[in-house]
Parts: structure tokens; sequence; C-alpha cells
């Protein structure tokens, strides 16, 4: 029996030499892969007192979007810098070599809202850091983070913990 796992194909010395790109289109692709990793995302949530669904750009809103979809719930993006029509907040993150800045609009939550965060791959946790630093400044609530994939030997999830986040994860690789 296939795992989520099997799904995903590796792509070396993408998009620089000496990285393993974890490519998840190919379970995108796949509709038993894809109805795999989102009943698994949203198995632990089902049932739970959520109130919306927060993506990180840009695979995070496909799976985002599946998971609220399944649990009767709206869909919040958080964009990249100048990618959202209206008011925003935005919240600076650092990258392996400088840094960026994604954003919300400030609308998109009200506070004391119940959120859970989801994207497709956990790395260093700087994407992820920023968005729920993000849903925090507006007061909603995270009550959890879902990823297909994490890479433990960067530390993401542990920095996630450590913030006190409940880190839910489909798979691991190793290597970066």
């Amino acid at each position: 029996m296939k795992t989520v796992k099997d799904y995903i194909r590796t792509i070396p010395d993408f998009p620089h030499e000496g990285i393993m790109f974890r490519d998840v289109t190919t379970l995108f692709a796949d509709p038993r892969g894809f109805r795999m990793a989102i009943d698994q995302l949203l198995h632990p949530y089902a049932g739970q007192p959520i109130d919306r669904v927060v993506g990180l750009e840009a695979r995070g809103f496909i799976l985002g979007g599946a998971i609220a979809h399944q649990l009767s719930l709206g869909f919040v993006p958080i964009r990249k810098k100048g990618k959202l029509p209206g008011k925003t907040i935005e919240q600076d993150y650092q990258l392996e070599y400088g840094e960026a800045i994604m954003e919300v609009h400030d609308d998109a939550l009200q506070p004391g809202e119940r959120v859970l965060l989801v994207d497709d791959l956990l790395a260093t946790g700087g994407t992820a850091e920023a968005g729920i630093k993000l849903i925090e400044r507006i007061g909603a609530s995270v009550m959890g983070c879902a990823f297909i994939i994490d890479l433990p030997e960067l530390g993401g999830r542990k920095k996630l913990e450590d913030m006190g986040m409940n880190v839910h994860i489909l798979c691991e690789f190793e290597g970066a």
C-alpha cells in the first residue's frame, strides 16, 4: 500500500546545486495520493474548534483550500509582499540569503478566531513563523500547523514547537 511519501518525487540540484527538491506536484496530480494527503492532514483537526484554515503561499493554498472545503470552513491566504489588493499587515522573515516579507489582509481574520495553518513543506520554519506572527497580531490563535513534509535537519519543527505550536507532519525526508 502506497504512503503519501511514495507520491512525492525528488529532483536533485533544483533550484540550486546540492538541493534535493521535494516535488509535491506529483502527489497533487494523483487523485488517490492527493485525497490521502488531504485526509491525513485534516484528520487530527476534524471535530476540533477551528474557525478558519490559513494557507502559506503557494502550495499551502492548494492544501488549505481543500482542507477548508472538507471541514466546511473559510480559507485565508498569507502571501508574499505586494500580492494582496486590500489593506494588509506584514511580517518579515529570514531566508537562506537575505529576508522576505509575508502579508495578510488586516481583516481576513477576527480576534479570537481559531486557525489551522497549512503548507506543503517545513524546512527552517521561517515562513511558518512569519504566518503565525501575522495570525497572532490580528488576535487569532493558531490551533495547529499541518505540513506534508518535514526536513528535520533544518530544525523548523523544533522552532514551531518552541513557540508552543502543535505540529502535524505526514512524512520526513533527510537532507536539505
